[in-house]
């Protein structure tokens, strides 16, 4: 019986400290350019450094399909193949950004797409 019990109690025990080293929820956003760069410019070592890195990979090719979607023949940038990894041009803008400080209150969509006019132009 006192053999259960210890054993109970180590399990609880153990229950309890699984909580304590829940990963913490972090914030997301991509409103400016320089959020945008914060989050593409995460060392993905760090605490949330993939959630940031992933979240910003996913807005960009997000927007990018939407922004090409809708631009018919008159595309903004024309991204070569075989293309760069998403991850390589991605921290290219998160220095692009950093290069001009002004460039971080631009909002995040026309930023990333001017970036990407000038990287990767149409000929």
């Amino acid at each position: 019986m006192m053999k259960r019990l210890l054993v109970l109690s180590i399990l609880a025990s153990a229950a309890s400290f699984g909580g304590a080293m829940a990963a913490q929820p972090i914030a997301l956003r991509a409103n400016t350019a320089g959020d945008l760069a914060d989050n593409c410019g995460a060392n993905p070592r760090a605490p949330g450094g993939d959630a940031k890195i992933n979240f910003c990979v996913g807005f960009a090719q997000g927007a990018v399909d939407v922004e090409l979607h809708y631009a018919g023949d008159k595309k903004p940038f024309c991204i070569p193949k075989p293309a760069p990894s998403r991850e390589t041009t991605m921290t290219e803008f998160a220095s692009w950004v950093r290069a001009i400080p002004e460039r971080r209150t631009m909002a995040a969509a026309p930023a990333l797409f001017k970036f990407l006019g000038e990287r990767f132009p149409c000929k």
